[in-house]
């Protein structure tokens, strides 16, 4: 699934291109691709002006000239394309905006159907205006009115382990397993380790090192392991090279380059579990591929 970094790509190279265009039409091309809100269609945002793509977390958004948005969520495969209008239409293309470029158009494409489109009322967040689609979705990392510290007491309100918090995307956003392995690969904690055992210092190094790390794949165009990933311009993601723990099942680990890496046995070799019920350390098994809580939600 896209993850924060694979949809601010995306959203950084749409902005130009849609930000103060008139959407001319937009035609539904399946009947999965539209969450009807208050029986809105895409169809009926023709005429509207786009004012700014936005983001928070997964979630995207076209800021409409009214009190509405239309929102997306990319699901497992979803691909947002700014296409030549000349080119011949994707298999499995979902949505087609007619933006008033000559040659070019948006394309929603998305083969496996769990990314979609809707047409969604703007309100009154506690931070400002948001779609009410997206208002349960907490703020992520990137965000400038995010507080590290203030995330932090979040985070340590929940009685779980830490990868299952950082998942939960009504507590920290943007954040799924690829980048959650690889925060708690950085910060050196487990990743079954119980919030509980933990303390605020060291919350806040994991929310900073899941920062980190996703910048550096910001930097590189998101990550990407087949050709589901794509950005606008139809390019994938490249940061699965720089990749420090995730998917790396049987090479060597990077960081004593001589136990076998992987979540079964990297995370494991380096770094104990602290448990709720006794408070000490233990080694335990880790599978990792833990679900993420309002990810499309």
């Amino acid at each position: 699934m896209p993850e924060l970094p694979e949809v601010e790509t995306v959203r950084r190279g749409l902005a130009p291109v849609l930000t103060g265009k008139r959407i001319r039409s937009i035609k539904s091309l399946h009947s999965r691709l539209e969450r009807r809100n208050d029986g809105r269609r895409l169809a009926s945002t023709a005429g509207s002006k786009i004012l700014s793509v936005e983001r928070r977390g997964k979630f995207l958004w076209f800021k409409l000239d009214s009190d509405l948005a239309i929102v997306g969520h990319l699901g497992m495969s979803g691909q947002m394309l700014i296409a030549p209008k000349s080119s011949p239409l994707e298999k499995h293309a979902r949505a087609v905006m007619d933006f008033g470029d000559k040659k070019y158009e948006f394309r929603f494409v998305d083969q496996r159907t769990f990314g979609w489109l809707t047409v969604d009322e703007m309100i009154e967040g506690d931070i400002g205006q948001i779609p009410e689609t997206c208002a349960h979705i907490s703020l992520d990392p990137f965000d400038s009115k995010f507080n590290v510290k203030s995330a932090a007491d979040g985070v340590l309100q929940r009685k779980s382990e830490i990868k299952r918090v950082l998942l939960n995307q009504e507590v920290v956003s943007g954040i799924g397993n690829i980048y959650a392995d690889e925060a708690l690969w950085l910060a050196k904690v487990h990743p079954e380790t119980r919030v509980e055992t933990l303390t605020k210092a060291e919350v806040i190094k994991i929310l900073n090192s899941a920062k980190r790390v996703m910048s550096r794949a910001l930097s590189q165009g998101g990550t990407s392991f087949d050709d589901l990933y794509i950005n606008v311009n139809g390019e994938s993601g490249y940061f699965e090279v720089s990749l420090r723990v995730y998917g790396r099942e049987g090479e060597l680990c990077t960081r004593c380059r001589t136990q076998s890496a992987g979540l079964l046995s990297l995370i494991d070799h380096h770094i104990s579990v602290r448990t709720a019920k006794s408070g000490e350390n233990q080694v335990e098994t880790w599978a990792g591929n833990q679900g993420e809580r309002g990810a499309s939600h």
